[in-house]
């Protein structure tokens, strides 16, 4: 390692970086191909060759080209996944989509409050609380 100079070993880290950067960005530019609805079979066989064959140059080109398309994809699935995530938890939680059906602990603190403000008698708190968690 003491033939090895440290400007050496720099570049060397570098020129490993700079290809792992581009490797990423290779497989975001194919992925982004098969992502992309506005291409169909032949125009995604296209850059797919053109990415493939001349690589540097592909993915260069790519980016130029559609760039600005390929980021609007990423906003775009990024939202649905989102709006899956946040259906999902309305789901687990049982508010329904757009606070519809009431949860079971959303009843039970309605008939809590019910009680404690001596609209409903201790008899008929248990006997709606029975009925609801039945």
């Amino acid at each position: 390692m003491h033939n090895y100079p440290l400007l050496n070993l720099f570049w060397t880290m570098l020129e490993f970086f700079l290809w792992i950067v581009w490797l990423f960005l290779l497989f975001k530019v194919i992925t982004d191909i098969f992502r992309s609805h506005d291409l169909r079979g032949w125009g995604k066989a296209g850059w797919v060759f053109f990415v493939i064959i001349v690589p540097f140059l592909g993915v260069l080109v790519y980016l130029i080209a559609r760039g600005h398309s390929m980021g609007e994809r990423d906003v775009e699935q990024a939202q649905r996944s989102e709006a899956a995530f946040q259906a999902y938890i309305r789901d687990a939680a049982g508010t329904g989509a757009g606070g519809g059906a009431p949860s079971h602990a959303d009843q039970l603190a309605k008939l809590a409050d019910l009680k404690s403000s001596g609209a409903i008698t201790e008899e008929e708190y248990q006997k709606a609380k029975e009925k609801l968690l039945a």
